[in-house]
């Protein structure tokens, strides 16, 4: 169906499985025309990204480690030849921790974990835009969106090293707008409430989040991942073409809350 988004090419980084937000985000950015490339990382969960490809109008499904400046480099090469050298949208919807520091105090993390957590949550963000940047040079721009978390601005029990990976994450975003501005490159992202996604059940006490968030949100109740999906389209679209460095908030307003 065409739509805002037709005749757009667009990579998703972070699906898992049809629960995941990335999901829900390339789900309505193929309803609306666009044409996607997917990554996963690890044969574990390569076929579920597959079938779910397989549903949409897609390019390509390949590999990333995006620990590896050579992966990304090779991820992009791929993206370029499936998409004719140019990309629109870039979503990154990336983050990882050992569970064990989801558990337990911050102040037990180790050295090693911790810039596990930093590379994978908030360094990934910089190599991938990095290596997105001349394709959307070339198509004459783009726009990036991330997956942040309230954890990055507020200490939130048990999120412990991600929530620190999520303001390198938060910072990040504004530095590369600034960076690729001139070559009209958006780069935003989405704070989303407790979602039931495969990543949120490693968290230690997230049905408290959730309990929580029920009770103190304006709103009064959840979020899920296709109310994320549609902030993100709105960031992605030319709706938004004069909104960078920005943070949306989709989590029925609990980040106002003092408490």
């Amino acid at each position: 169906m065409a739509g805002r988004f037709s005749g757009k090419r667009a990579l998703v980084l972070g699906v898992a499985n049809k629960r995941s937000i990335a999901w829900a985000i390339a789900q309505r950015l193929a309803d609306e025309g666009a044409k996607l490339a997917f990554t996963y990382q690890g044969d574990r969960i390569e076929k579920n990204v597959r079938d779910l490809a397989d549903t949409v109008d897609t390019a390509l499904v390949t590999a990333c480690d995006v620990r590896s400046d050579d992966d990304i480099a090779r991820v992009f090469s791929e993206v370029g030849d499936a998409f004719g050298g140019e990309l629109d949208v870039l979503i990154h919807s990336v983050a990882f921790a050992a569970a064990e520091d989801l558990e337990g105090r911050f102040t037990d993390t180790p050295r090693d974990r911790f810039w596990l957590a930093l590379d994978v949550s908030a360094y990934s963000l910089v190599a991938c835009t990095r290596a997105a940047e001349p394709l959307m040079e070339k198509a004459g721009g783009g726009s990036v969106v991330t997956m942040t978390y309230l954890g990055g601005e507020r200490a939130v029990p048990h999120y412990n090293v991600m929530g620190v990976a999520k303001a390198t994450l938060d910072s990040s975003v504004k530095y590369l707008a600034w960076d690729l501005g001139p070559k009209n490159i958006r780069v935003n992202a989405i704070s989303a409430g407790p979602v039931r996604t495969l990543a949120a059940r490693s968290i230690s006490g997230f049905p408290t989040m959730e309990a929580i968030v029920e009770e103190r949100a304006p709103l009064r109740r959840h979020i899920d991942a296709g109310d994320v999906a549609e902030g993100a389209v709105y960031l992605l679209s030319d709706a938004a073409k004069n909104v960078t460095a920005t943070t949306l908030y989709v989590d029925s307003g609990y980040h106002a809350m003092g408490m």
